[in-house]
């Protein structure tokens, strides 16, 4: 069941006591990251399941755990006995080379078991993982470094959903009630953050892209490459006509402006599924939007519920929870579409300053998209930088998301990861609020359903320019 190494791209040295040393540090940190995540909420919330698209924290913080008993322990360790039989099949989330699995839309039925039980779980694997882990240090193994590493990225992954399945779950309650109300580190997450930022989002620069021949994709061969899922390769070649990027994402009251001027109801805005989509779900507004007084006093106008509870909305943060639908339709009312994913990692790969001037990630606290500042100076070709590239909001693209060519989906069952959904779905950029730091890079690609908006998903709009 030991997948080959080729699922992961990377060329990182894996073969010295240190990396090896380093990679049990790591691995305690991501894990004691994912329980950290559990503990503003009850029992009784992490065993509930507000949709079938979202799932329980219970359940994630035993899948990401699943994870590495089957893939790691099972064909390494000696004599190796599963910590209880029965979560080979509840844990499994959609990996048919392992086995039958527990319905997705089921999940929230398994009250047993408890989380004391799922929490004793994870405890027994950390410590059979450190065993493996500290005989890397004798006997390195690239191969089972890169595979470790691979469980750890895909946990990171499970903590962005914990925290997005967690808002879908609060949101559905009439009470609103917050998932936290300060950060870790005591800083506020509620109203009083307000006024550190501006009213109004500052105006919308552009940043100009000349076209013609380049390259994106993860390129395992190059000096230093470090983790890559196998859907970001192989690099390869791609010709794009001069484009131009937004320098901020949208922003909410730019977005606010759409709806009032009735973009809900002009169907000429929208694809012809996303219109069907929203005459069938009767949507005026986007999700988390709710016009009226709240529970907590606040007056008339419209409300957003964020993880530090409802809040009014703030025009200059940027949109956040939009479905492919209402991007797209939006980029279209604002004379404008949204960029391909090549012309997005292009313009990150040629913008000198994107790395720079991020956006928010999950360590900030925060745990919701913040305005840019647009006080960030001129790049030195004296164009204006592109800010919050990275961080803040997914950004939506209008591709499809596919192979690229050379693609290859490796043997085995983690051979099953990503290469089989890659039908019916959009690429999204750059990571989000609730993205743990250091997770995303330039050839990330992320990828939901049209329909999918309970995601930290916003969009940059992107437009044309005539060729030279």
């Amino acid at each position: 069941m030991t997948p080959p190494l080729s699922l992961v791209r990377r060329t990182a040295p894996g073969g010295t006591p240190a990396v090896a040393a380093a990679l049990q540090e790591r691995y305690a940190e991501v894990r004691r990251a994912s329980l950290a995540l559990a503990l503003p909420l009850s029992d009784e919330d992490c065993c509930a399941q507000s949709m079938p698209d979202a799932s329980p924290v219970k359940w994630h913080l035993a899948h990401t755990t699943w994870f590495f008993e089957t893939f790691v322990l099972e064909p390494r360790e000696p004599g190796f006995a599963p910590f209880h039989p029965a979560f080979r099949v509840l844990f499994n989330s959609y990996y048919n080379g392992v086995g039958d699995k527990h319905p997705r839309p089921q999940r929230g039925l398994l009250t047993r078991p408890a989380m004391a039980q799922v929490l004793e779980y994870r405890q027994d694997v950390d410590v059979r993982m450190g065993r493996i882990l500290a005989g890397l240090q004798e006997e390195p193994d690239p191969g089972l470094q890169a595979l470790v590493e691979l469980g750890l990225q895909h946990e990171q992954q499970h903590q962005e959903l914990i925290l997005t399945d967690v808002k879908h779950l609060l949101s559905s309650s009439p009470l609103w009630p917050a998932y936290r109300l300060q950060s870790p580190g005591g800083a506020p997450a509620g109203p009083q953050e307000r006024q550190l930022e501006p009213a109004v989002a500052p105006s919308v620069r552009w940043r100009r892209f000349p076209g013609g021949v380049t390259e994106i994709g993860h390129d395992a061969r190059a000096e230093g490459a470090g983790f890559a899922f196998d859907n970001e390769s192989p690099r390869h070649r791609v010709y794009l006509q001069p484009y131009a990027l937004a320098c901020r994402p949208v922003s909410t009251g730019e977005y606010l402006a759409f709806v009032e001027a009735g973009g809900y109801r002009d169907a000429s805005l929208w694809l012809a599924e996303g219109w069907d989509w929203i005459q069938a779900m009767k949507l005026q507004h986007p999700l988390y939007w709710r016009r009226g007084a709240t529970e907590s006093g606040d007056g008339a106008g419209w409300h957003e519920f964020t993880l530090a509870g409802p809040r009014p909305l703030r025009p200059s943060a940027p949109m956040v929870h939009l479905s492919y639908y209402e991007a797209d339709a939006y980029a279209r009312w604002a004379g404008a579409r949204l960029p391909t994913e090549a012309e997005w990692e292009a313009a990150a790969a040629a913008s000198p300053g994107a790395q720079a001037v991020q956006g928010h990630f999950a360590d900030s606290g925060v745990l919701h998209p913040r305005a840019a500042s647009g006080a960030a100076r001129p790049d030195p070709d004296g164009q204006p930088p592109l800010e919050q590239l990275f961080g803040d909001v997914w950004e939506w693209t209008q591709s499809s998301y596919a192979a690229y060519p050379g693609f290859r989906v490796a043997d085995g069952a983690v051979g099953e990861y990503n290469g089989k959904f890659m039908v019916n779905q959009y690429v999204l950029r750059g990571g989000s609020c609730a993205t743990p730091p250091g997770h995303v890079r330039a050839t990330y690609r992320n990828f939901f359903p049209a329909t999918a908006r309970w995601q930290f998903s916003g969009l940059r709009l992107a437009r044309d320019l005539e060729s030279a």
